[in-house]
């Protein structure tokens, strides 16, 4: 390939570029490809997040130069730099592919931060790769800004997810349903591994690289499972763990990724590929928006049981290296499996507590949280509302709280709101020490899909990015009252209301 145009480091405190290391592109040549840069005409840096290059140990005023946003932008990069789209496949909507990969996207090098942690940082958006499958292999800015919104709402919720360093204007135009401005996304990630990496080597009977790739994310994500006797069915509870933690977190707060195909789900546990992806305003448990998904295989209540899905193709992956009997083998996988269900429920009926201020579990507690649910659902009450007003009602006289406003039948409510407050006259707490509580997990603010249609619009129409700037800041203090900025907790008129979320791809 052509060598990257070097930049060259800075001393003497000037500007330094970022120490990057390259582990995976260490690994056999199979794992990915080398692609040439695909330079953009007139890079212009729409945001940089300061405060995650800060956490990174990454210089802010290098991304912010020339010579940093070019590398942002996939022109040119540092000596240092070995980019690479990695290799892998993936069941989408239940079909296989054998072969997909990074299409748009180049790893250019991993960095650690200031906790020690090991991070790769990619471009999304950055050219066509050898696993592109005649794509253009860039972004719209929609889907970018969507990204950078959301990752950064969810990491403010304390939600494993990828997260967003920088958007940059590329100054030239893609081809969607019609000509959109280009956008890169820079995204930071523990690692990019995903299910589908491991079924990439496994389709093509390639154990020994299966093998390799369970060595390497063993090493990086979950190194106290090398001591185990068995460390390879010990990585697969590992993952399954992490996958069942995250998926609880998502239904804690209403959100719904919308295309959780195996080439989605990071084996990291975190949060990865914000596509089609959307919170929910009025809580319905059948409730989806991707454009794409027109059976609703990943709506919100399916997302439990397609996270087994994918985590039983993980599973089928390792199998030759759990034991050489087959029958062994999968027995050690269902074993595994079987587990998902109960530290799922463990962390859902956790959070759902918090929620609603129960500390000191009783037997009735599940049934008093399934019924507020059930009665959410039939009254169109909004999620996220409900929850979070509830705090305020606690010294409320009974009939004239805030939260029965959100239900067509404020009555149906009230009963139930009787005995939630019977059953709190049994907590210890006092209402100051469970309110303070409860707004600390209950979200007043979330990138709702009207608010972020919005930002798109003003930044494709007219390249206005302050719609953008003013949502992002506004999500990323969730649980703040912020009350000079209370219009976006909101839930859209009947005239906003988004009814579908597009893949941007």
């Amino acid at each position: 390939m052509t060598s990257p145009i070097p930049i060259d480091a800075r001393e003497n405190g000037r500007p330094t570029p970022p120490p990057f290391e390259n582990t995976y592109a260490a690994l056999p040549d199979r794992f990915f490809s080398r692609p040439d840069p695909n330079p953009v005409s007139s890079p212009w840096l729409i945001r940089l997040n300061r405060q995650l290059a800060d956490e990174l140990g990454l210089d802010p005023e290098f991304l912010e130069s020339p010579e940093g946003v070019a590398m942002l932008a996939g022109n040119r990069f540092p000596d240092n730099t070995q980019p690479i789209a990695q290799a892998y496949a993936g069941h989408q909507f239940g079909n296989l592919v054998p072969q997909l990969g990074d299409g748009r996207a180049l790893l250019i090098g991993e960095v650690i931060d200031r906790s020690g942690r090991r991070r790769d940082i990619q471009l999304k958006g950055s050219g066509p790769t050898r696993f592109s499958r005649g794509g253009d292999g860039r972004a719209a800015v929609g889907p970018v800004l969507r990204e950078y919104i959301v990752s950064e709402a969810m990491a403010a919720m304390g939600i494993p997810t990828t997260r967003s360093l920088a958007a940059v204007l590329t100054g030239d135009p893609v081809f969607r349903e019609r000509r959109l401005p280009g956008a890169v996304l820079t995204r930071v990630a523990a690692s990019h591994i995903r299910i589908g990496t491991f079924q990439y080597f496994a389709i093509r009977g390639d154990t020994d690289g299966v093998k390799m790739l369970a060595d390497y994310a063993i090493d990086r994500h979950y190194p106290s499972v090398r001591e185990q006797a068995n460390p390879y069915i010990s990585l697969l509870r590992s993952v399954i763990q992490a996958q069942a933690e995250l998926i609880a977190r998502w239904m804690l707060i209403g959100f719904i990724h919308g295309v959780m195909n195996t080439d989605n789900m990071s084996i990291s546990g975190e949060t990865i590929d914000y596509g089609p992806c959307a919170f929910m305003d009025a809580y319905h448990p059948a409730t989806v928006f991707s454009s794409i998904d027109q059976f609703g295989r990943y709506g919100y209540a399916n997302q439990p049981r397609i996270a087994v899905w994918n985590l039983a193709r993980l599973a089928e992956t390792l199998l030759p290296l759990f034991s050489e009997k087959e029958d062994e083998a999968i027995a050690q996988a269902e074993e595994a499996l079987r587990q998902f269900q109960s530290w799922y429920e463990a962390a859902l009926h956790a959070g759902l507590s918090r929620k609603l201020a129960l500390f000191r579990e009783e037997e009735g507690d599940l049934g008093l949280i399934s019924d507020l649910l059930e009665t959410m659902s039939r009254n169109e009450a909004d999620f996220t509302l409900t929850f979070r007003r509830l705090a305020d009602d606690l010294d409320a006289p009974e009939g004239y709280g805030a939260t029965r406003t959100l239900f067509r039948d404020p009555a149906a409510f009230d009963a139930w709101a009787v005995r939630w407050h019977e059953r709190l006259s049994r907590e210890p707490e006092y209402d100051a020490d469970r309110r303070q509580a409860m707004n600390a997990v209950n979200p007043k603010y979330i990138p709702r899909n009207h608010r972020i249609e919005a930002v798109i619009n003003a930044a494709v129409d007219s390249a206005d990015f302050a719609p953008f700037e003013e949502l992002l800041t506004v999500v990323t203090k969730p649980f703040d009252e912020q009350p000079e900025m209370s219009r976006y907790a909101d839930p859209p008129l009947e005239s906003e209301r988004v009814l579908q979320t597009f893949c941007g791809t």
